[in-house]
């Protein structure tokens, strides 16, 4: 007798493998994103305390940034350069300075004190104006 086989070709495609290989590099850069560190700014936002803050005896250095971008220090207007040499004796340590942007302040600007306050390892406060 002559019988013949029948040979049905699938064309159905497994998708089971797939979605496995797509969860393990989900998980793999979950875990890995959280190893990462950052290249972050050293900057403290305001925030409550529990406990009483001292008074302290110097007051802050405040730098201003206006709409045009340019700085002032405690209420004179300054440049980069001098700015930068004016706060380097005070480097590293514990001194905090106050920067106040303008709300139509030039990113660059705020962001140019910024990097100078962590280049010589000074605390910057962002009080940004509503």
């Amino acid at each position: 007798m002559g019988l013949k086989k029948r040979s049905r070709v699938s064309a159905e495609f497994n998708m089971s493998s797939l979605t496995d290989i797509i969860f393990l590099l989900l998980i793999f850069f979950m875990l890995t994103s959280t190893v990462v560190a950052p290249n972050a700014l050293n900057l403290k936002l305001p925030g409550r305390s529990d406990t009483p803050a001292a008074p302290s005896s110097n007051q802050l250095d405040d730098v201003r940034i206006d709409e045009q971008g340019s700085l002032y220090f405690n209420g004179r207007r300054i440049s980069l350069p001098e700015l930068e040499s004016r706060l380097s004796p005070k480097a590293g340590g514990n001194y905090s300075m106050l920067i106040s942007p303008d709300k139509r302040a030039p990113v660059e600007g705020v962001v140019s004190v910024m990097d100078l306050a962590m280049r010589l390892n000074i605390n910057g406060v962002l009080a940004a104006e509503e």
